[in-house]
Order: structure tokens, then sequence, then C-alpha cells
């Protein structure tokens, strides 16, 4: 007999599920010995079966397999499913110890450290001989951390690698890319190559995500360190499969969590290179916890200051608790002079259960061509001489946690240079507020005793005028209210007079101001008197004449109550003593100059104490008036809540020591009317923090009316029952009072104030306040005894002063966007460990277009009566309305991705606008383009265009253009 011939290398079809094949009887022992060896292939070695199939760390099987009978004529595919045992013929040993055959051969380590798990929707294709597995149609395979999908995947474990591929479909698509997952990085590819042994791998056209970036690359090559070495990549935010925008780079280096490095690149949209590059990119891709780094500067260049680089620096990640944040701007300016520069510095911290707070100080040194005013361009100067004006701007803002009985520190400081905004932002908000203010307290409740304590310090500036004040300090000393009649220990039955009580505060202030009013006496000259006010520059040659223009008092306040005395049910009398003490430490003294005409005012250093004391009365109640709807109207109710209060109040007469009596020569000076002055009374005190008391007596009763009127409507959206009506309100408040003092020697009947304030629709908020005179006035404008009723015209008031103050904010839901999951517009998230944003940055907001429409308005009137005071040298009439101005704001969807807005405000009394600014936004999708002109003259006039991505991860990644009256 002849030798039998030597059996090929075989492969064998493998499905989930199977029916036995119908074969010749030699092959189909051959078939069945292989479904008993096939779990060693398919399976871990385990008692229990597994939902995918398994490899042992080490294969071992003989290098001549025979396949199934290639008819297949019996065999069935799965609907679905994993490469799982289904046979039900695995043996077991006795003992329930796996069959041996489930077992790879031999002892020696294999170059796979841990089990390959595979499974596949199709089939799996073994390649015996060449140690090689195929998985066809939605395969996976999983190694350790590792995990890969495709629709093609090719284990070869002689090698240790794996392949992985889509298949092409009829229609010639591309299905089943691949996608690679190693630990916490995911990548989608064309092809992938990947050694579990060396945890290196190989990937064509790859696309991975770094952050809030996407990293595109022709071929990636992954070392043992989990880092990406890329091939001719694209750096982008964008996250559609083929980018609105990228970063073009020939050369790119990952490290994941950490950076994405770049060599020479250039900036691509809408694959239409531009000429934005540089020798190199730095994007730092930071993980959850803070990491310290470059911060790239924003590149370009601007027509009065040239090229520049702009928030460039470092961030330095000390600890958990402190971050820095150092950046800068450097200008190349022209051929004339240099262009300046600026530097930041901004410190986080944050002690956790403590305090957190922030602390940044900026310097600026920018030359001009023009010296810049308030209203543009002032004709007057030399535009030619060039200056470098210096200015700063210091923010502390420090929050605590509260804690009981513990004291509490906070500061929120906003403070700087004059015209720091106006050259160095092009921000709205921080341009149009001229206003700002800093404080720093310290406030403690003792535990132990019912005193609070708190210390103060204060400033306020205004960069429109140049004025600053501060307080420097300011103390608070308070005792709460005391019952003395509860220390005795008896049980209270009800009395009034169980209800006495006491109180008492202490402040104290400091204040500073570089403000010097005008020193005239109502027509009388003064020496060394001005008839204008002046600013004092805050520098420290001027230490001394500011300190001169300090004031510093003390207030001492101490009130007695003995509680409410309820009669008639409805009324409650409230009687009270207060006394008042003042310390200053200095007084005036005046003294008449007859040679120059002319009163003399002295500072006189010494301490002196002004006592004052009162008592008074307080007669409250509340009446409430109801008109009721019967039935099932949308409409139930009116409910009208009045409040009358009667008091009275007296006060004896002052110390003279307070005031000083000066003659006058008579006919040597005459006031505004043109009457001669003989003797005059001055306060010492006059101009003083808190003032001096009256001088006359005073026995004074005050009427006083509030009303509130509120509306009970049915609840349409409840269906529940619990809450059927809502209260509206009407009217939140419509308010009267006036006084009558029987002491005063002249115009007894104080003036009528009236205030109504209302909110409508939760939308329009209106307030508005009125006074009103009940006195005749002589041709001077001077208010004369006798009232406006007793004239022929018998008017009983006349209007003095009103304001009016209406602001309307609307802006509808916005709808959500069906066609997507992903927000259309979303702010962009700043990494914390990055600190704020620049505030100085003018594009840092982004549009919600989802919004269809908002609107803001904000109209406010004040009106002053002049009476019929002539106009002189040292009295000028005023106006009839001395301020009304309307703001308005908004914007408005016209598409999906167009959105315009505006910004206005328009000055009535000088009949000009103020601050206009029309702006257009386009969405782009990861982009969005702005446009802003403002047209008006002033610092900010001229037209702003930006494109920039959304993410926060390329906010300095923005082409811009503007054009403003500094370099047209």
């Amino acid at each position: 007999m002849a030798a039998p011939e030597p059996f090929p290398d075989y492969t064998i079809m493998f499905w989930p599920q199977f029916s036995l094949p119908v074969c010749r009887p030699a092959v189909a022992l051959l078939a069945l010995l292989w479904l008993l060896a096939a779990p060693a292939f398919a399976q871990v070695p385990t008692p229990t079966r597994q939902p995918a199939t398994s490899v042992p760390a080490d294969v071992r099987r003989p290098a001549q397999i025979l396949r199934a009978d290639t008819a297949r004529s019996g065999l069935q595919r799965p609907r679905s499913g994993t490469a799982a045992d289904t046979s039900g013929l695995v043996r077991r040993a006795p003992g329930g110890s796996p069959d041996s055959l489930n077992v790879a051969a031999g002892g020696r380590k294999g170059s796979v450290e841990t089990t390959v798990k595979y499974a596949a929707k199709d089939s799996i294709r073994f390649i015996v001989g060449e140690k090689k597995a195929i998985l066809y149609d939605a395969a996976t395979v999983d190694y350790g951390e590792m995990n890969l999908k495709a629709n093609l995947i090719t284990v070869d474990y002689s090698n240790n690698l794996l392949t992985a591929e889509g298949t092409q479909d009829s229609t010639g698509k591309t299905r089943g890319r691949p996608v690679f997952k190693n630990g916490a990085e995911t990548y989608q590819a064309g092809r992938i190559n990947y050694n579990f042994k060396s945890k290196k791998g190989k990937i064509a056209d790859a696309v991975t995500q770094q952050g809030e970036g996407y990293v595109h690359a022709e071929v990636i090559k992954k070392n043992q360190f989990n880092e990406i070495f890329g091939r001719n990549g694209r750096y982008t935010t964008c996250n559609l499969e083929h980018p609105h925008f990228y970063i073009n780079a020939s050369k790119m280096k990952v490290i994941p969590g950490e950076k994405v490095v770049t060599g020479p690149f250039n900036l691509v949209i809408s694959d239409i290179p531009t000429p934005l590059g540089f020798l190199f990119g730095y994007f730092p891709s930071p993980s959850k916890s803070r990491a310290s780094g470059l911060i790239i500067p924003t590149f370009g260049q601007s027509t009065d200051r040239g090229f520049f680089l702009r928030n460039g620096g470092y961030y330095w990640a000390a600890n958990d608790n402190i971050g820095l944040r150092v950046t800068g701007d450097i200008y190349s300016g022209n051929e004339q002079q240099f262009g300046g520069w600026r530097g930041m510095a901004e410190m986080q911290y944050l002690k956790r259960y403590r305090y957190n707070g922030l602390l940044s100080f900026e310097f600026s040194s920018r030359p001009a061509n023009q010296i810049l005013q308030q209203d543009g361009v002032s004709a007057t100067n030399n535009f030619r001489q060039p200056r470098k004006p210096q200015t700063m701007w210091l923010r502390w803002n420090h929050s605590p946690t509260p804690r009981p009985g513990g004291g509490r520190f906070s500061a929120s400081v906003s403070a700087g240079s004059t015209d720091y905004n106006q050259q160095n932002s092009y921000d709205v908000r921080r341009y149009l507020t001229p206003a700002f203010s800093s404080s720093i307290s310290y406030s403690k409740q003792l535990r132990n005793a019912p005193i609070n304590y708190s210390l103060n310090l204060s400033q306020t500036q205004n960069t429109g005028t140049g004025t600053m004040s501060f307080i420097l300090p300011d103390v608070s000393v308070q005792v709460a209210r005391q019952y003395p009649y509860q220390w005795l220990g008896i049980t209270p039955r009800g009395r009034y007079y169980e209800q006495l009580s006491f109180s008492y505060s202490l402040t104290g202030q400091n204040t500073v101001t570089n403000t010097q009013n005008a020193r005239q006496l109502a027509g009388i000259p003064l020496l060394g008197g001005t008839t204008t006010s002046s600013v004092i520059p805050i520098k420290l040659d001027n230490i001394s004449k500011l300190l001169r223009n300090s004031q510093t008092g003390l207030r001492h306040d101490f009130q007695i109550q003995l509680g409410s005395i309820n009669f008639l049910k409805h009324l409650n009398l409230t009687p009270s003593i207060s006394y008042n003490e003042l310390w200053y430490f200095k007084k005036l003294d005046y003294s008449y100059n007859s040679a120059a005409q002319a009163i003399r005012i002295d500072t006189v250093a010494s301490f002196n104490r002004l006592s004052s004391y009162s008592g008074g009365l307080n007669l409250g109640t509340s009446i409430y008036g109801t008109l009721v709807r019967k039935g099932t109207r949308k409409f139930q109710a009116i409910r009208h809540k009045l409040t009358p209060n009667i008091s009275y109040q007296f006060a004896p007469s002052r110390n003279p020591n307070y005031y000083q009596s000066l003659n006058l020569p008579l006919g040597s000076i005459r006031d505004a009317s043109g009457r001669v002055i003989d003797t005059r009374i001055f306060s010492r005190y006059e101009g003083f923090l808190y003032g001096a008391p009256a001088g006359q007596r005073q026995s004074q009763i005050s009427f006083s009316l509030q009303n509130a009127v509120e509306m009970k409507v049915r609840n349409s959206n409840d269906t529940t029952g619990t809450t059927p009506f809502n209260k509206v309100s009407l009217i939140d408040g419509l308010d009267f009072g006036f006084g009558y003092n029987f002491l005063a020697d002249s115009l007894k009947l104080t003036p009528l104030s009236a205030s109504f304030r209302t909110q409508v629709a939760k939308k329009l908020s209106i307030t508005m306040s009125a006074s009103f005179d009940f006195y005749q006035r002589d041709t001077s404008g001077v208010a004369i005894d006798k009232y406006l009723f007793e004239q022929d015209s018998r008017r009983l008031a006349r209007l003095t002063t009103a304001s009016l103050q209406m602001n309307y904010q609307f802006n509808p839901a916005a709808k959500p966007n069906k066609k997507s999951n992903v927000p259309r517009a979303v702010a962009p998230v700043n990494d914390p460990a990055l600190g704020n944003p620049n505030p100085i940055n003018p594009y840092e907001d982004y549009v919600d277009f989802e919004l269809p429409w908002e609107m803001t308005t904000g109209f406010s009137m004040l009106y002053a009566d002049p009476g019929v005071r002539p106009t002189t040298i040292l009295y000028t009439r005023p106006r009839a309305f001395t301020s009304a101005s309307l703001n308005l704001g908004g914007s408005v969807k016209l598409t999906n991705n167009l959105r315009i807005g505006y910004t206005t405000n328009y000055d009535f009394i000088n009949k000009t606008p103020a601050f206009t600014s029309l702006d257009i936004y386009r969405d782009l999708h990861c982009w969005q383009i702005t446009g802003n002109w403002r047209p008006f003259r002033g610092y900010g006039q001229g037209y702003f265009i930006t494109i920039a991505a959304k993410s926060s991860l390329l906010q300095d990644l923005k082409l811009n253009r503007n054009r403003t009256f500094l370099n047209y």
C-alpha cells in the first residue's frame, strides 16, 4: 500500500450556530475531533461558558488540521451572535476540571500577556497553520484595556499583530471603519495595525479626539508610552468628518490629556489656505486636573500699533489650590515709535470650605499720536506730539465660605487709571460703565455677647470725571436690641411696658476725596474761595493736599423704645426716645475782612462733641378693601391694602456754640435778590461728615399713606387643584407723605412727596417719584411764607422735582433643536486651570442662535423746576429737564444662522446719540463671524470684523479686521 499523502494546510469556517455537515465518514470524524478541540481556540478555560469567544495566552495546535467539507450544504449562518460554543460537546474531566483539549499544550510562556477575546456577527475563519483568525462583519477584539471594532479584523498570533479595516458594500461605500479604543483614547481610522505585545500601532486615515479638539492624520504611529505621532495632520475643534476649518501641519505630536504640538502650520478655512500660521503650534488639551503650560499668543496686525503678539504667556499650577497666569502683549509699532506693551498677572486661589478668590493686576504702556478726550479727538492739541500714557487696573475678588460663629472677610476691588478702559478695551460694557466701586470688609458676631462689629475699606471712582473718594476706614459697632424686662426672669403678660427695649450703634468714618468743592456762601465772597469745583490728581506729590481735604467723624446713636401699645383693636402706638452724639476733631471759625470785603474761614483743630436728643410717637394701622367676583371667571378678586401712619417728633433747640453769628457792615454785601445782608449765622461744621444738628426747635407731625393692590386670578396651568389661584400685583406701591412743623418761624408745611412702583407681566418695571411745594415764590425764586392757593390761580401745589424710570426686558424661550442634539451655539467653556478669559477681550461673548429675538429698553427722565430765579454771575437758571435718555438693546434672528443686534443710547437734552453699536452675527457651525459698526465719534468709533472659533481651546484663533478713528 502506498504511503498516504501528507495532509495539506486546511482552513475551517466556524459559525456560532450550525448543524453537523453531511460528508464522508473520515472527514466527519475529523470534523468531530475539531469540534472537541475548538474551545481551546475559542474560549477561556473555565467551567462556565463565555458569551464571547476567547483564546488562551499561548496557542499550540498541530500545524496541519483538516478543514470541513467545502460543500457546506447543510451549514446555516446565524442571524446574529458571537463565536461562542453552542455545540455542547465540550468534555469535562472527573471532578469538574476542564477538558485537556481546552488548555494550551506545554508550559512555555507566550508573548501574549492576557486573554484575547473576540466575536463576530457573521463568521470567524481560522488559518491554523499561520495562527491567524479572521473575523467578519461587526467584529470586536478585546485585549486588556484595548478594544477594536471593525467589519474585518485579522488576528495574527505568531506576530502579535491586529489588523482592522472596513469593507465596501454593493454601492461602493465603506462600512464598519475601524474604531480603536485604548483606555480613555479613541481612534477612528481607515486601517489599523496594532502590535499587542509592544503596544505600538500604525493607523491610517485616523481621527481622534483630544479634549475639545480633534486630530485628523494621514498616518498615525502610536508608541508604548501612548504618545501619538502624525504625518500630514489636521487639528480642529469642528466635530464633522470633513471639518470646516483646521490647522494644517506636516508633522504633529500628541500627548493625550496634555498637549498637541505641531511643526510649521497654517490655518485652512473651507479648504482654502490662509496666510495665518507660525513656525510651530502648541495647543494644550488638559485633563480634568490642572496642569502648567504655555499660553500661545494671538498674532495680528493693527494700523496704529503695527504687528503684535497678544495674550501670550505661561500658566503655573502650583498645586490644587493656587494657579498663576502671566500673560502679555507686545506691539511692533511703526517707523516713528514703538507700539507699546501690556502685562497682566492673574492668580486664582482656593481653600476648600474656607474661601476662594481671584487677584489680577494689569499694566499698559501705549503711545498715541493723538491726545484723546471723552468726545473724541481734541482739535486744540498737537497731533504730531506723541505721548506714552501708562495705565493700570487692579481687580480682587475674595469670597469666604460662611461658617457659624466665625468672622467674615470679603473683598470686591475694581480700580485703576481713569482712561485704562478707553485706551485698552473695545468692550461695550466696560466702555459704557464710568463708575466703579471697591470694598474690603470684615465683620463678626460675638458668640457670647449681642454685639457685632464690622470694618470696611471702600473706594469709588468715576472714570468719566476723574473723581475718586476713599473711606479709610468705616467702623461700625452695633448692640442688638435688648429687653431689660426679660433680664428679671418674669413671665411676660403682654403688657406694653414689658416690651421696653434699647439699642446702640457706633459708626465712624475717615473719608478722603480728590474733589475740592466750590467755596461760596450764597453770594457772600470768601477769601480764597472759588465758584467752581476742581479735581486733585491722584499722585504722590498731592498726598498732603488730599489729606487736608479729608473728613473724620464718629456718630453715636442710642434709642429707647417702649414697644407697641394696641388700642381700639386696630391701632398701634409706638413711643420712642433717641439720643445722638457726633464727634469731630476740628471746627470752623469765621471772620470778616473789611479790606477785601469778604469772609475768611479758618480750620481749628480741637475735639468737639455735638449732642442732640428727640422723642416721638408713631401711630399706624392697616386697612383692607376687597372686591370679590363670584363664579368661575378668570378674575376672582381684588384686594386693596392701605397703611396710614401718623408720627410726631419733638426736638429742643441745639447748643448755640454749634453756630457762629457774624455781623457784616450794612450796605456792603447783598444777596442774589439785592437785599442787604447785615447779620448772618454760620455753622461751625458746614460740610462736615455728618453735618451739625439743626439749630431750631422742632415739633413736627408727619403723615404718610401707603397703598398696594393685588388681584387673584385663576391658574389655568393647574390641573391637580393644588394651586388653583395666583396672586398678581397690580400696584407694588403708591405712597404719599408730608409734614408740618409747629415751631418753625416760616414755611411750616413740608413738601409733599409721592412715589409709584409697579411691574407689568414680570417684564416691564415702572418707577416714578415726585415732590410738590405748597408755597409761593418771589421774583428771585425764593420761597415765601404764602400758600399757592392764596393766589388768583388757586393752585394747591407746584411740581418741583419728578423722575421716571422704565425698564423692559423680554426674550421668548428658545425652542429645542429637533435636527441635532448638539447645541448650535455654545458659549465657550473656559478651562478653570487657565483662569478667566482676558477681560479686555471684546470678542469673548457668543450668541445663542436658538433665541428668536430679545429686547431690552430703558428710559429715564429727571425733572427739576427752575423757578423764576434770574441768571446772574453766581446763579444760573437750570434747565427744566435735567436728564432724559433712552437706552435700547437687543437682537433678532433673521435665519437659523444669521442674527443682528443693536445697542444705542440717545440723550434728549443734548439731542445727540451716545454710544451706538450695530452688530451682525453669522453662525458657521464651529465658527462665528461677528461684525460691529459704531458710527458715532468717540473712542470706539469704527468697524470691527472677527472670524473666530467657538471653542475656548482655539478662542485666540481668529481673523480680526478693524478700523477706528485712530487708524483711518
